[in-house]
Formats: C-alpha cells, structure tokens, sequence
C-alpha cells in the first residue's frame, strides 16, 4: 500500500461555469490524477475502446453489478445506465493517485454515501453571475438557442445543491480558481484518513518511547 491513499475528487458545476477547463488543467498539474472511467450500456461509437472512453456492458451485466454495490454512482440518462465502476477506483486510490470525477449533485452523493465516501473531496463551481453563465455558453458557439435555453434552465436547479458539497468556488477568474483548487487539493492529501502510513509511524515512536522509560 502507496503511503497516500488517493482522493475520489468531484467536481460539479452547471455547464459553462468552466468545469471543463479547471479539470483539463489539474490533469497537466498533477500526471497522477486520472478520469474516472464510467460504464455503459449505450453501444461503442466509431474509434472508442472498451475500458477506454466507456466500460461498454450490456443492461443486465449494468444492473447486475448496480444490485452487488459495484457501482459508485449510477443514472438511466436518454434510454442508457451510465456509472462508474468501484474496483478501478478502489484500486486507484490505493495505491497513492487520485481519481477525478465529473458527476451532478446526484452522483456526489452517491459517490459520498457508497463505501469510499470518506475519501471523497467533492467541489462545486459557481458562476460569477447568471448572466456570465449565459454569455459564456453562447460564446461556445457550439449550441442552438434551443439547447442553451436548456442548458440554463438546468443550470438553477444544480446550482441549489451547492451547500452539499465539501468545497464551492466561484469562478471569476480562471487562473485564480485553479490555484485554490490546488490548494485545496494538496491540503485534502494531507488528511488523517489519506496516510495510512501514520498509524505504523506512531506505534513505532510509542515502541521508542517504552524503550527509553
């Protein structure tokens, strides 16, 4: 066992508040952290590998492995179960990475609920402002009209769960929001629970000092 366990790292926020953009860059920072890798059930699309962009399962495999407790998160999103399988999580943070999730509130908290949840480190990222918010999914210019009315009306009813969460930043300035996401980060990695390498240190400095009484 690595002498850090690893992070379950959530970040949540309504799309456009720069979600995307902060995790992209806590990937460059840090060559250890990796992207969950979800399971499935919608088929491959041309050039995505099984294990690689998706774990592609059939509905009853899915729902199996969702009623043996396999799964950390799961949802039935436009007619397919996506979710995100335990064992190569679990076996991540073991030996000393983390693992980065973008899941909505829903998935934090099952995430948070799910055996592992005590290593969870779950963010939120707020907008400076809804009006923000809306120039910067416009700004994409990779939507319809249609598709960012949606997009906002959505947004509000994620951005109300923004108290469940360890962490919330509002995203003002991008660069000034990944350095407290770093900070945050390597302060969480110092937790108690994360070194498990510091209850064998103080039963030898105990042993040490039964030695010199």
């Amino acid at each position: 066992m690595s002498n850090r366990r690893g992070l379950l790292i959530i970040l949540s926020s309504p799309s456009g508040a720069g979600k995307s953009t902060l995790a992209r860059r806590l990937m460059q920072w840090d060559e250890g952290l990796s992207f969950s890798v979800s399971a499935t059930t919608r088929s491959p699309r041309p050039g995505e590998e099984h294990g690689r962009e998706y774990f592609f399962l059939s509905e009853e495999d899915f729902k199996k492995q969702v009623a043996e407790g396999q799964m950390l998160e799961h949802a039935h999103v436009f007619g397919n179960f996506y979710g995100s399988p335990a064992g190569p999580v679990r076996e991540t943070i073991e030996s000393g990475n983390d693992v980065l999730f973008d899941v909505d509130w829903q998935g934090e908290a099952q995430i948070r609920n799910s055996d592992l949840g005590k290593h969870a480190l779950s963010i939120f990222i707020l907008p400076p402002s809804i009006t923000e918010l809306h120039r910067r999914l416009v700004g994409r210019g990779q939507d319809s009209e249609e598709v960012i009315s949606k997009r906002m009306l959505k947004s509000w009813d994620e951005i109300s769960h923004w108290h469940s969460y360890d962490y919330v930043l509002v995203n003002d300035d991008l660069d000034a929001t990944e350095t407290q996401l770093k900070t945050i980060i390597t302060a969480e990695r110092m937790r108690r629970e994360q070194q498990p390498a510091l209850q064998t240190h103080v039963n030898g400095l105990q042993s040490e000092f039964q030695e010199m009484s």
